[in-house]
């Protein structure tokens, strides 16, 4: 029986790769991977037969995958982040189950630090109560539900994730969010993250008005951006983190006794 194993790579190059990710890929015998991804790894990668394809050929890159593994082989197919955050997950298990290949093929799942929780480490502390991740990418996905969805998440003062804000050729989700986003309060908390586990890394701590007025023709976000939306409580710390109270100090003393 052939492996195929799904490996997460985490939130860019690969700072965030796990020792399972490092040792899966040292143990296979071909690798599939979307072109950047296999770039960043290059290191890593470099006595591997490699097999890549462009953006958009995701059922190519996974069906080459599991046929290769149906005849034997080791593989280990990459995704970014983790592989079950609108990622390579959902279609890898899907095309398996489609073509009834569970008895031909060991088939494991390794998982990774997706870019809001890479964020998140960076900033300070903004996921300390509920929170979302969002995808403005309307690809697979009616745009008039992500905006539902949009509006719905800020009405119930989640954290908002926001990933794959806009491209060059799709941009009317993100001009929706920003429509939305104008509800709130102006002094929001936003963080706007690029590359992030990359060289060019650039974070920015900035406010819903000043992302909105930034507009859609904002160069700081493309599709290798993940935004961070505080809730009404987030706030910056006296040295400048980003803070989500997860409301400790409402409830006790800082001795720790209980407020009476």
């Amino acid at each position: 029986m052939g492996k195929l194993t799904l490996v997460s790579t985490g939130a860019g190059g690969s700072r965030y790769l796990t020792n399972e990710a490092i040792e899966a890929i040292q143990k296979a015998d071909l690798i599939v991977s979307y072109t950047k991804y296999a770039k960043d790894l290059s290191n890593l990668l470099k006595d591997k037969e490699v097999f890549t394809t462009p953006m958009t050929k995701e059922i190519e890159r996974v069906s080459f995958a599991i046929e290769e593994a149906k005849k034997g082989r080791t593989v280990a197919l990459l995704s970014n982040g983790d592989a079950n955050v609108y990622a390579m997950g959902s279609l890898v298990v899907e095309l398996i189950d489609v073509n009834d290949y569970w008895s031909n093929i060991e088939y494991i799942s390794l998982p990774g630090i997706s870019s809001v929780l890479a964020l998140a480490s960076e900033v300070g502390a903004p996921l300390s109560q509920d929170f979302c991740l969002i995808s403005l990418s309307d690809r697979l996905t009616d745009a008039d539900l992500i905006q539902k969805r949009i509006k719905f998440s800020l009405e119930c003062d989640f954290v908002i994730a926001i990933y794959n804000p806009k491209s060059k050729s799709r941009l009317d989700p993100y001009i929706g969010m920003l429509e939305k986003l104008s509800v709130v309060e102006d002094h929001r908390v936003v963080i706007i993250a690029r590359d992030l586990g990359r060289d060019e890394k650039t974070i920015k701590i900035t406010t819903a008005k000043e992302l909105i007025e930034a507009g859609v023709e904002n160069k700081d976000v493309n599709m290798s951006t993940t935004l961070l939306i505080g809730n009404s409580t987030t706030k910056l710390t006296k040295n400048g983190k980003v803070l989500t109270p997860r409301g400790y100090l409402d409830k006790y003393e800082l001795d720790g006794k209980i407020k009476k």
